[in-house]
């Protein structure tokens, strides 16, 4: 007899009893697929027939939901492609989608390519269960572990071809990040794919602890000697009083701890040791390992990886590491900068409403991602709507909701709407000086009455969430049009940021090396001397975002050898933009290509006398490490300047 819910049998059974009695009894099927399968039916989708309408990402809202997991897409690109080497030839396919089970990317073999993409198993798509019920991606997101799915065990008769198994990606504060996941035709199914993927995922999410707690102390731990410096060990990083701020997995798991104790919990109350000795014991003992009692039971072996600074011998009170949040790390020494930060931060978490104003392209949206992700509803939903990007039609639908039925063509379960998915967190409302009249009505009374009603009728349901807009328009002129509703204006405005045009902002050069910096992380890289005043020059109409575009284009340009960025590797139109500046006669000449280093060593100069000799501080504001800096003063006049400088 095949074992509890891998028998076709057994599985065309529960189908039958929970389609015709609406239940499924214990026993039948595997228990995580059954609680699946009921999740699914309670949606209302129905197993069998055409899919009804489902999410799927424009291009543009597909490159915004990249950009927002940028981190995540960086760290896991190079373990994918690892595993399509794995899996190259078998007709399968690797996949990342994010928290919200939006597929971001895919590699695989081009035969299984086509046919996945007719159940759209392709970037854009959301496998979140409400839409597609039992599969490996929305069931490992719904029940927050690593899951397979095989054949009939989907919810979808159509989706029974695929064998899929997938992994959660968490980051080092424990937040969900997305899911692994591997793909494939039913009868490719290999027994060792639930574990390659699982591993897959312990390797990115051991790339994301290295990236964000390289400078901290950090301790590499696992019963086992040999499980040092694999994938299954456990890693946690320590604030400079000796608390958890960080872990991986199964360093939580390893420690009897969950993420709720990141940033609550002393290393000293799970290890039988004091801090400061393990890690003098560290430093005197480099690459080695010590046994360790852990304060539960058992033993681990550690290794220490010392910060640059010594710890504290014992914390006289609760302290959590300095680490900036994200409002911080926009602070890069613009003065205007730094004005519209400290007044962001002082009314976080208040119900005041933001509208922010700036040209296209200056980081608005960085900026709210900043505000929500360091304020007290970080944990919960940030939702944004593009005014200028919803057709007309469309916009009361995707923002208010509707009830099943409200308009032909639209789904059959109904929908909550924009403004209710930001329940408890922040909706942005970008653009919104684009949207129609006759919708800024009624949101002027959702935001007066913190009450929303579906297209369709039903009852009214009450919302809490913050508030923040933002236009490159002037709407006291719309308003003067009678474009913008002056009542909505006042109800929007409670505090208005103008953010500055990239031209005008004195970090430029800071900002460059960060960018630089983030697109290729780890290489030692600069402009030619004479792109310095060319890039410094430039008026840049699309401010932070072409600027951002054009330094990555330009790194993924260069050869593996190279380190200078020159014209060569820039996009034709900039190029264009920026010898239409220069003197006619220096136009007709081709632009020397000098390896002076120097737009790098005047970043580094201006940043750490910004900082007044803090290396700490000029690294965080460079975007890179201390080693990093500390390596790049080491050349040329750049030690000389430094110490000037301090």
């Amino acid at each position: 007899m095949a074992p509890v819910g891998t028998g076709p049998s057994a599985l065309r059974h529960a189908r039958r009893m929970l389609l015709e009695r609406g239940e499924l009894p214990g026993g039948l099927i595997d228990d995580l697929v059954a609680r699946s399968w009921r999740r699914s039916f309670d949606t209302g989708l129905a197993p069998i027939g055409r899919l009804g309408e489902t999410p799927h990402l424009s291009a543009i809202e597909l490159d915004r939901a990249a950009e927002r997991q940028q981190e995540l897409i960086a760290h896991a690109r190079p373990v994918m492609e690892y595993l399509h080497g794995q899996i190259r030839g078998s007709g399968c396919m690797a996949i990342l989608a994010d928290e919200r089970g939006v597929l971001l990317q895919a590699l695989g073999d081009v035969d299984f390519l086509s046919r996945a993409e007719r159940v759209a198993l392709a970037p854009g798509a959301s496998w979140l269960e409400r839409y597609r019920g039992t599969n490996a991606i929305g069931t490992a997101l719904a029940e927050g572990m690593p899951v397979v799915i095989h054949g009939a065990e989907h919810y979808l008769e159509r989706n029974a071809f695929l064998t899929c198994a997938a992994a959660p990606v968490a980051a080092p504060d424990g937040r969900l990040l997305g899911v692994l996941n591997i793909s494939g035709e039913q009868h490719s199914r290999h027994p060792h794919t639930f574990s390659m993927v699982r591993a897959a995922a312990q390797m990115v999410e051991n790339r994301l602890f290295d990236a964000r707690h390289g400078d901290s102390v950090r301790l590499r731990f696992h019963t086992l000697a040999e499980g040092i410096g694999t994938v299954a060990e456990g890693v946690v990083a320590l604030s400079e009083d000796g608390w958890i701020v960080g872990a991986n997995q199964a360093g939580l798991a390893l420690l009897g701890l969950s993420t709720a104790d990141l940033g609550a919990t002393p290393l000293e109350r799970v290890l039988d040791m004091r801090l400061a000795d393990l890690i003098d014991w560290g430093r005197q003992h480099p690459c080695q390992l010590r046994l360790v009692n852990r304060r539960q039971s058992g033993r681990l072996f550690v290794r220490v990886e010392s910060a640059q600074r010594p710890l504290p011998i014992a914390p006289a009170r609760k302290s959590l590491s300095p680490t900036p949040d994200k409002l911080a790390m926009l602070d890069t020494g613009d003065a205007r900068m730094q004005a519209a930060i400290e007044r962001a931060r002082k009314v976080l978490g208040k119900p005041i409403p933001l509208l922010l104003l700036g040209e296209s392209g200056v980081g608005k949206g960085l900026f709210v991602r900043a505000m929500h992700e360091s304020g007290p509803r970080r944990n919960k939903p940030l939702i944004t709507v593009n005014c200028a990007a919803l057709p007309e039609t469309l916009i009361e639908a995707e923002l208010f909701g509707y009830v099943p039925g409200a308009f032909t063509g639209a789904r059959r379960e109904g929908s909550p709407g924009r403004i209710r998915e930001a329940n408890g967190g922040t909706l942005f409302l970008d653009e919104i000086g684009d949207m129609p009249l006759a919708m800024q009505a009624r949101l002027l009374c959702v935001l007066h009455e913190r009450q929303v009603i579906p297209l369709g009728g039903g009852q009214s349901i009450a919302v809490d969430f913050a508030l923040i807009c933002a236009t490159h328009r002037n709407l006291k002129a719309e308003m003067e049009a009678g474009r913008f509703r002056p009542d909505l204006y006042y109800r929007i405005n409670g505090m208005t940021l103008a953010l500055p045009a990239l031209r005008e902002r004195s970090d430029f050069s800071v900002l460059v090396a960060r960018l630089i910096e983030e697109s290729a992380p780890g290489r030692a890289l600069a402009l030619d001397a004479s792109l310095v005043p060319r890039f410094a020059d430039h008026p840049w109409p699309g401010n932070l975002r072409q600027l951002c575009n054009a330094i990555r284009t330009a790194c993924a340009l260069l050869d593996a050898g190279e380190t200078l960025i020159t014209w060569r590797h820039l996009p034709d139109d900039l190029i264009e933009e920026l010898r239409s500046q220069m003197p006619r006669q220096c136009a007709l000449e081709t632009p020397p290509s000098e390896n002076l280093r120097a737009l790098s060593e005047s970043m580094i100069e201006h940043a750490v006398r910004l900082t007044g000799g803090n290396m700490s501080e000029a690294a965080r504001r460079l975007g890179i490490s201390r080693n990093t800096l500390y390596r790049r003063l080491k050349r040329g006049k750049a030690p000389e300047r430094a110490r000037q400088i301090t």
